[in-house]
C-alpha cells in the first residue's frame, strides 16, 4: 500500500473581506489577493474582486465556499447573477447547474457579509457576477480551456451596435465536457454544461442609463465521486493498491439505480448521466438603470426562470465484509462474491418543475456626506410535487464497482424504497424593503449601515405519513397544508476610524434572521420553525502604508436552531442505517490577520491566518435506542487554523503566481474521534500576455500531487472510540489529484 498524509479538505477554503475576522456541501469550488486593508482606507467597496473565491480545489465546475466558521452547505456558496440569486433554493437545482464562470458574464467579484445582509437579508459571503449586456462598440471575447485529464471548454461572447439610435446586442456560449480526473464506467464526461446568451440594450440619450432584455437558456448535468481508503492513526490515510484516490471511480460501474415512485408506487430505473440527472432552465432578465432628474439614480432587475430539475445521486454509508456464506452474488453475472462490501443509498428526483421570479428596485444618490441606497426586493418561488425516492443497494469495493445481489434485496439488488423518501410542493415568497448608508462622518471617521426587512410567507403541502420500507403515497387525506408567514431582520453596523495617516481601528457589527423553508417539510415531521438568529460581532486594526496594508482583528458569531438530516450507520451492526434530524446551535470565536505585502516592483504577496473554534451547542439525539449528546463538540469539517499565502510576480509579458492554503486537523465524524491530519492546497500558474488582445494561461493544481481523503467520513456519524477503525475502508471525499490546466483567451 502507497502511504499519504492527508493533505486535502472539505471544499470550504479561507478568504475574507475587511467584515469578517474568521474565516468557511461542503466545498468548494479555488487569485489576487483580497486587499482588505485598502478597502479600509478608501471606504467601504461592495465588492472585492478576488480570483480565489473561483479557483476551486475539488472540482472545476463551482466557486470554493468562504470559511466563515460554520459547516458548509450543500449548496456551497451564494451566487447572485444581475443583483439576484442564480437559483432560489439550492436543491434539488444547484446553483452549478444555470450559472458558471464565463466570458458572458461582464464582471465577477465578491459580495462582503454586511453587503449581503443589508441586500438579501442572507448570512455569508455571495459571488455576485453581472450578464454581459450589449456594446456601442464591437467586441469580441472568448476563452478555451482544456486539461491533462482531457477537459474541453469553450465559452465565447460577441456584442456590439444593432443602430445609431442606441441598440446594441449580446450573444454568447458556453459549453463543458469535463470527465474530471477518473474514469466512469457509463459516460466519458462527468460533467457536461451548456449555456447560451442572448439579448439587446438600449442605451438612452444624454448618458441617462440603460435597459438591456436578456435570455438565458442551461442544460446540465454533473455526477459525483467518492474515495476509499483506509484509515489510520493520526488522522492519515492509507492509499490501497488496488483503488487510487481521485483517480478511481467508487460509482457503480453501469450508473443504474432502481427506485420506487413515491407518488405512484411504480418502480423504474434511472441513471446517473443524461436525462435522469439533468437539468434545464429558461432566463429572462430585463435590467438596467436610469438616471432621474433629481439626481437619484434608478436601478432595477428583474427575472423570471423557468426550470426543469433532475437529480440522481449516490452517497456511500458504510463498508462491511462479507465471507462465502453470506450469500452475495455480482449482479450482472451470477457469480459467488466475498469480501469488502458498500453499502450505498441512492435517490432520485424525477422532473420537477420549479418557477421563480424575482425583481429588484432601488434608489442610490450622494447626498453631502452620505451615499444613499433604498430599494425593494421580491422573490417568489414555486416547486411542483418535489419527491426525492429513495433505495439502498450494496457493491464491490473496488474501482468501478459492480452492484451485488443479497439475502435482504430484491432480484436486482435493492432493498429498503423509500425509507426516508422526501415529498414537499408549494410556494414561498419573499418581499422585502433595505436601505444602506455609506456616512463620511469626518476626515477619519466613516460609518456604513444597513437594514433589510422581510415578510417571508410559505404555502403547500406536506405529509406527516411515515416512510416505511416500501412507502408510497395512496391517499389525499396523507397531505397537509402550510400556511406560514416569518418577519425577519437583518442588518450591519460598520465603523472605521484612523487614529493616525495609517493607522486606524474597526468595528463590525451584523445580524440576520430567517425561520425554515418549504424544503425543511419534505420529511414526515413538523419541523421547529422558532426563528434563526445569527448575530456576529468583530473588532481589529489596520495599518496601511505604501508596501504593506494589514488588517488584524477578532470576532465572534453564533447561529441557533440549524437542521440537520444524517444517514447514520449503527456501530453495532453496519447493515442497520437510520435517517435522524437534528437541531443545534452552533458558536464560535475566531482571529484573523490578514496582509498585502509589496516590497520591491512586481512583487505581491498576500498572506492570512485564522485562527478558530467553532463548536456545536444543544446537539442530542437519539439513533437505534441511544441517546447521543454532542454539545461542546467541533463543527465537522472546519478547521481551527486556516492559512493562505499567495505569492504573485510580473515581469514583462509574464505574471508567475502561487497560491497555498493550510488546514489544521479537521474532524471528520459528529463524535469528533475520527479526524484528518493536517494538509495543504496548492495552486500555481503562469499567465503570458502575446498582445494586447490573447492571452496564454497555464494551471498546475495539487502541484505538491498530496493523495488523501479531506470532508467527512460517510457513515461514521456515531463512532466513538478510533482505534476499531484503525486499518478499516472508509469512503469519504477528497481533492483532485496533480492536474494540469490550459488555456488561451481572446478579447478583441
Amino acid at each position: 500500500m502507497r502511504k499519504s498524509t492527508l493533505k486535502i479538505s472539505a471544499l470550504g477554503i479561507a478568504l475574507f473581506c475587511s467584515n469578517l475576522a474568521f474565516a468557511q456541501k461542503d466545498n468548494l469550488t479555488v487569485q489576487d489577493s483580497v486587499k482588505l486593508q485598502e478597502k479600509i482606507k478608501l471606504g467601504n467597496s461592495k465588492e472585492d474582486n478576488n480570483r480565489n473565491v473561483m479557483l476551486n480545489a475539488a472540482n472545476n465546475t463551482s466557486p470554493r465556499d468562504v470559511n466563515i466558521g460554520l459547516p458548509s452547505t450543500v449548496g456551497g456558496i451564494t451566487i447572485l447573477e444581475n443583483d439576484l440569486p442564480a437559483v432560489y433554493f439550492f436543491w434539488p437545482e444547484l446553483p452549478n447547474k444555470t450559472w458558471r464562470q464565463s466570458v458572458g458574464l461582464e464582471k465577477t467579484g465578491l459580495l462582503k457579509m454586511d453587503q449581503l445582509a443589508n441586500t438579501m437579508g442572507d448570512l455569508g459571503f455571495a459571488v455576485n457576477s453581472y450578464s454581459q449586456t450589449g456594446t456601442k462598440d464591437f467586441k469580441l471575447k472568448g476563452k478555451f480551456t482544456t486539461s491533462t485529464f482531457g477537459w474541453l471548454q469553450g465559452d465565447v461572447n460577441a456584442s456590439g451596435p444593432i443602430s445609431k439610435n442606441g441598440w446594441t446586442y449580446t450573444v454568447g456560449a458556453f459549453a463543458n465536457y469535463d470527465p474530471s480526473t477518473f474514469k466512469l464506467g457509463f459516460a466519458r464526461n462527468v460533467d457536461e454544461t451548456k449555456i447560451f446568451r442572448a439579448g439587446v440594450t438600449k442605451y438612452f440619450n444624454n448618458d441617462k442609463g440603460k435597459i438591456s432584455i436578456l435570455y438565458k437558456y442551461a442544460d446540465s448535468y454533473n455526477v459525483g465521486n467518492y474515495a476509499v481508503f483506509q484509515y489510520g492513526e493520526n488522522g492519515k490515510v492509507t492509499e490501497l493498491d488496488n483503488f487510487r484516490i481521485g483517480r478511481d471511480s467508487y460509482v457503480v460501474n453501469d450508473g443504474k439505480i432502481k427506485m420506487k415512485d413515491i407518488l405512484s408506487g411504480e418502480t423504474y430505473w434511472a441513471n446517473m448521466a443524461g436525462n435522469d440527472n439533468r437539468n434545464t432552465s429558461h432566463n429572462i432578465d430585463i435590467l438596467g438603470n436610469y438616471m432621474l432628474n433629481n439626481g437619484w439614480n434608478f436601478k432595477f432587475s428583474t427575472r423570471a426562470h423557468f426550470a426543469t430539475a433532475k437529480s440522481s445521486n449516490i452517497i456511500p454509508l458504510s463498508i462491511f465484509n462479507a465471507d462465502p456464506s453470506a450469500g452475495y452474488t455480482i449482479a450482472s453475472t451470477g457469480q459467488p462474491y466475498s469480501g469488502a462490501v458498500g453499502t450505498q443509498l441512492a435517490m432520485h428526483t424525477p422532473a420537477t418543475p420549479i418557477t421563480n421570479i424575482a425583481g429588484r428596485f432601488s434608489l442610490n444618490k450622494q447626498v453631502g456626506n452620505h451615499n444613499l441606497t433604498v430599494g425593494i426586493l421580491e422573490q417568489y418561488y414555486h416547486i411542483n410535487k418535489f419527491t426525492s425516492n429513495r433505495s439502498f443497494f450494496f457493491q464491490t469495493v473496488e474501482p468501478q464497482p459492480q452492484r451485488l445481489i443479497g439475502p435482504t434485496t430484491d432480484a436486482d439488488g435493492f432493498y429498503n424504497y423509500n425509507a426516508g423518501g422526501e415529498f414537499h410542493s408549494g410556494t414561498e415568497n419573499k418581499l422585502s424593503v433595505y436601505g444602506t448608508d455609506e456616512w463620511k462622518v469626518s476626515d477619519n471617521f466613516n460609518l456604513s449601515y444597513g437594514l433589510h426587512l422581510r415578510n417571508h410567507i410559505i404555502d403547500g403541502e406536506y405529509s406527516l405519513t411515515p416512510r416505511t420500507v416500501g412507502f408510497n403515497f395512496t391517499d389525499p387525506s396523507q397531505f397537509n397544508q402550510i400556511n406560514q408567514s416569518f418577519f425577519q431582520i437583518g442588518g450591519s453596523l460598520n465603523a472605521t476610524y484612523n487614529i493616525s495617516k495609517n493607522f486606524g481601528v474597526i468595528a463590525n457589527l451584523l445580524y440576520t434572521e430567517e425561520n425554515r423553508r418549504l424544503e425543511s417539510y419534505s420529511q414526515a415531521f413538523e419541523p421547529n420553525t422558532t426563528k434563526i438568529k445569527s448575530p456576529l460581532g468583530a473588532l481589529g486594526v489596520f495599518w496601511n502604508t505604501d508596501y504593506i496594508q494589514l488588517i488584524s482583528q477578532a470576532t465572534y458569531l453564533k447561529k441557533n436552531n440549524n437542521l440537520n438530516r444524517y444517514n447514520l450507520v449503527n456501530p453495532a451492526n453496519t447493515t442497520q442505517a437510520q435517517n435522524v434530524t437534528v437541531y443545534y446551535d452552533i458558536q464560535t470565536i475566531g482571529w484573523t490577520t490578514d496582509f498585502v505585502l509589496k516590497p520591491f516592483k512586481g512583487f505581491n504577496l498576500h498572506y492570512l491566518i485564522t485562527l478558530q473554534n467553532p463548536v456545536y451547542k444543544k446537539f442530542t439525539f437519539n439513533a437505534f435506542g441511544t441517546n447521543y449528546d454532542y454539545n461542546d463538540n467541533n463543527v465537522l469539517g472546519v478547521a481551527k487554523v486556516l492559512m493562505e499565502i499567495d505569492p504573485s510576480y510580473t515581469v514583462d509579458k509574464w505574471r508567475f503566481w502561487a497560491s497555498f492554503r493550510y488546514f489544521s486537523k479537521q474532524y471528520a465524524n459528529l463524535t469528533n474521534a475520527l479526524y484528518f491530519a493536517p494538509r495543504w492546497e496548492t495552486f500555481g500558474g503562469v499567465n503570458y500576455t502575446v498582445n494586447k488582445n490573447i492571452n496564454l494561461g497555464a494551471t498546475v493544481i495539487n502541484f505538491l500531487n498530496q493523495r488523501g481523503a479531506s470532508g467527512t467520513i460517510n457513515g461514521a456519524e456515531l463512532i466513538t472510540d478510533a482505534s476499531p477503525y484503525y486499518g478499516k475502508l472508509l469512503t469519504g471525499t477528497y481533492i483532485m489529484p496533480l492536474t494540469g490546466q490550459f488555456s488561451v483567451s481572446f478579447n478583441f
